[in-house]
């Protein structure tokens, strides 16, 4: 029988196991395509001390129970040490072919401002679930993101890491169940977007409508409330999209402000990622009424002219004649609502009485206005979901939810000390 190798500490060797001249333990192993390779460690065991000056890494025996139990579950081990996260990244996102350019773009332009040159440059085998939570709370906590954004970082990182579990490069997604953790440990909640009330829709109406200032806004927001359209939905319309004989609007792109990788800011036309946002949406009255005026006016003053991607003849623009994005709505939004608020604080005050004042709200509150408004009015739930262009019902009866529960209790307060019921 052959003698037991053995070191310098007069320890057996296993078969494969080396000690070098250096003092410097190696293990021998054959990878799955056949492949020689070595692993080195100055320490053969946990226990043993790391010699003086030299660099503590994982034991010998350790790194050996790896690699066997990598080999006996078809782990990739030494490829998931040489393949970065970027490197991953770059093949996951060539291969998705089917992403919208805009969402494309945006992804691209998160992950290298925000991974690439840290969690990006790190061997897959080194992420772990821990490394995937601490790069969230970094973005929340010391750079300021929201919810939204974090579920967009795990939304990018989750199918890349998935793709290296099919592979066979890890044995485990490290982004699985970061969200839920994050949410438990901060106790994170996504606040609901709420819609204006009747009193509220109302008022801002009536004060957009009689405002020499802000009057000119008063076309695209009784769109937004008459329709429910998304705010690049309703930049985006062009007259031919506008049926004054059947009375319908057709909803099948979306006008969007963008990033590029250039780090400009341009306009694109996109159309929308699932089949529900196409759609067609009845006019009602006041809307098809609006729409009329515009016309007119347009067809006296001159209509827009401006091309993007080949769409051509939309209805809304800047002042200065220019494609509208959605940022100017929002910006036109806050200053109506602030002059209102001044306005109405002052006269409740000299009528003694409460105000009623304006929310803080963008040009999305006016879409979910809507759908609260039309909820409040149809019991249908697929007919408001396909006005709304909702890929999943869910949405929709989240929405259905909130307004008839406002519906309900109206119901049973009307409903009080009329019967008999004990």
């Amino acid at each position: 029988m052959a003698e037991k190798r053995k070191d310098d500490k007069g320890r057996n060797l296993k078969d494969n196991e080396f000690q070098r001249s250096d003092g410097r333990y190696e293990y021998k192993f054959t990878d799955r395509r056949g492949d020689r390779h070595s692993v080195y460690s100055w320490r053969l065991v946990e226990t043993d001390r790391t010699p003086p000056g030299k660099k503590k890494g994982t034991s010998l025996r350790e790194l050996e129970k790896q690699i066997l139990l990598d080999k006996e579950d078809w782990i990739d081990t030494v490829e998931s040490q040489r393949t970065t996260l970027n490197e991953l990244f770059e093949i996951y996102i060539s291969g998705k072919v089917e992403l919208k350019d805009s969402t494309r773009n945006n992804y691209i332009y998160m992950y290298d401002r925000f991974v690439r040159y840290e969690l990006g440059t790190k061997r897959i085998a080194n992420i772990h679930f821990t490394d995937i939570k601490s790069f969230y709370v970094h973005l929340m906590h010391d750079l300021g993101f929201k919810p939204n954004s974090i579920e967009t970082f795990q939304t990018i990182l989750h199918p890349v890491f998935e793709n290296a579990v099919r592979d066979g490069l890890i044995r485990i997604n490290p982004t699985n169940g970061a969200i839920a953790e994050i949410k438990r440990s901060f106790g994170w909640e996504k606040t609901k977007r709420k819609a204006l009330t009747v009193p509220e829709q109302e008022a801002f109406v009536s004060y957009v409508a009689g405002s020499k200032k802000y009057a000119r806004w008063l076309p695209l927001i009784t769109l937004l409330l008459g329709t429910g359209c998304r705010i690049g939905e309703a930049l985006g319309l062009r007259w031919e999209d506008c049926n004054f004989n059947e009375n319908i609007i057709t909803i099948d792109h979306a006008l969007i402000y963008r990033q590029q990788d250039d780090g400009s800011m341009r306009f694109h036309v996109t159309t929308p990622k699932t089949r529900s946002g196409v759609r067609q949406i009845p006019m009602l009255n006041d809307v098809r009424d609006t729409l009329r005026r515009e016309f007119a006016r347009q067809r006296m003053m001159g209509f827009n002219d401006f091309v993007i991607d080949g769409y051509t003849g939309f209805i809304f623009s800047n002042r200065f004649g220019n494609p509208m994005s959605p940022h100017c709505l929002n910006r036109a939004i806050v200053s109506i609502s602030n002059a209102y608020n001044a306005e109405e604080t002052a006269k409740a005050e000299k009528e003694n009485r409460e105000p009623l004042l304006l929310p803080h709200f963008s040009a999305h509150h006016l879409r979910h206005t809507f759908c609260t408004r039309f909820c409040e009015n149809e019991t249908n739930l697929k007919v408001i979901q396909e006005i709304m262009g909702h890929a999943s019902i869910s949405t929709t009866m989240d929405v259905y939810n909130e307004a008839t529960k406002e519906k309900k209790l109206e119901s049973f307060a009307n409903l009080e000390g009329k019967i008999r019921i004990s």
